[in-house]
């Protein structure tokens, strides 16, 4: 028997952070509940949701945009620093978008 070492031996292993991706009807999934919230925003327009019907709409554009981008962009998968930065994005958008709708609730004549 041999003592040298394999090259094997001397390749460290290389840890990304990445989580391993799921199967391909996980993705199945994710679009079937995709194409029912779609559903939900349409029936927006003939149900009468009053003034409840902003909100339904932005809380279902957020959900689907998070998702698209976890998923389909494989955000969830990467390093955590990329989830970070979109995370921070995210909330930034958030807060000027909800701070320039304020200001046509309260500087409108």
């Amino acid at each position: 028997m041999s003592t040298a070492a394999t090259e094997t031996d001397t390749i460290p292993e290389v840890h990304t952070g990445e989580r391993p991706h799921p199967h391909d009807s996980f993705y199945v999934k994710i679009a079937l509940t995709l194409a029912l919230m779609t559903g939900l925003e349409v029936s927006t327009y003939f149900a009468n949701f009053g003034g409840f019907q902003l909100p339904v709409l932005l809380i279902l554009m957020a959900v689907k945009f998070v998702m698209v981008v976890l998923f389909f962009m494989h955000l969830r998968f990467d390093s955590p620093i990329f989830g970070r930065l979109f995370w921070a994005g995210l909330i930034l958008a958030l807060l000027v978008y909800v701070a320039a709708l304020s200001t046509f609730h309260f500087w409108s004549a």
